[in-house]
């Protein structure tokens, strides 16, 4: 597997987690990395995850991974930046970490693969992509489920 291969098994990845999470929520690239021998797609969802939600939203990714076979290797359970880190069967990392504001962010970084070139990611995002804005905004999108207050 090269690079190139590699991003694009992050990118599925990636796609398989986010069409579980019902209702949807809005995400947006985040920035593509590479290193000597290996690669880093991120997502970042742009729908406002409320503290009420944040347990229902980590609950869903967690149950899917496992169900996935992936192994979860840590759980960070801090109230108010919660992560669950885990590694697929072929030796991918992935992460879910909420940071401020309620911004969940996906992650998937390769093991190493053969160098080669990585371009984008051509996965349309389902919101605005915002090519070519660094630092992303934060969430900006309202879910009259995710972004709302106790169940």
């Amino acid at each position: 597997m090269d690079m190139q291969e590699a991003a694009d098994r992050a990118d599925g990845i990636l796609d398989q987690v986010l069409s579980e999470i019902v209702p949807a929520v809005q995400w947006a690239h985040g920035p593509t990395s590479t290193g000597r021998c290996d690669v880093s797609r991120m997502r970042v969802v742009m729908t406002v995850i409320s503290e009420e939600r944040r347990g229902s939203f980590l609950g869903i990714v967690d149950r899917f991974w496992r169900k996935s076979g992936y192994k979860i290797k840590a759980v960070n359970k801090d109230v108010d930046l919660p992560a669950i880190y885990a590694q697929t069967s072929d030796g991918f990392g992935v992460t879910l970490s909420v940071g401020g504001k309620g911004q969940a962010f996906f992650e998937v970084d390769s093991p190493c693969v053969e160098e080669s070139e990585v371009a984008e990611s051509t996965a349309p995002p389902n919101g605005p992509s915002y090519d070519g804005v660094y630092p992303l905004p934060r969430p900006n999108v309202r879910s009259d489920f995710w972004s709302s207050g106790a169940p």
